[in-house]
């Protein structure tokens, strides 16, 4: 956690190369993604977007998104999330390959 303030928190996100996040939305929140490094296929509601360093891509509230690590090294991207609550039982999890959706 980079920062964690009652109007915003911050994330250093690392997803290894050939995994990917899991598939979810945010009742609460919005969450703009700015890419550090490596590349990566962005879902984002019925689109998919593709990253590298430098890019960034938004997320509204509601929208359906995950990333997926398609490089040979490891994809970070820092997360700002804004909204109204940014608790973790915020997170509706459709599809997941931890096993927590």
């Amino acid at each position: 956690m980079l920062s964690d303030e009652k109007d915003h928190k911050v994330k250093r996100l690392v997803v290894l190369p050939g995994k990917r996040m899991s598939l979810q939305r945010h009742r609460l929140r919005t969450e703009h993604w700015h890419v550090i490094s490596g590349k990566g296929i962005v879902t984002r509601g019925t689109r998919q977007v593709s990253v590298k360093a430098g890019s960034s891509v938004d997320i509204p509230v509601g929208t359906i998104h995950r990333v997926r690590n398609v490089g040979k090294t490891n994809l970070v991207i820092i997360e700002v999330q804004r909204g109204e609550y940014f608790g973790e039982d915020d997170i509706e999890r459709i599809e997941d390959d931890f096993g927590r959706a």
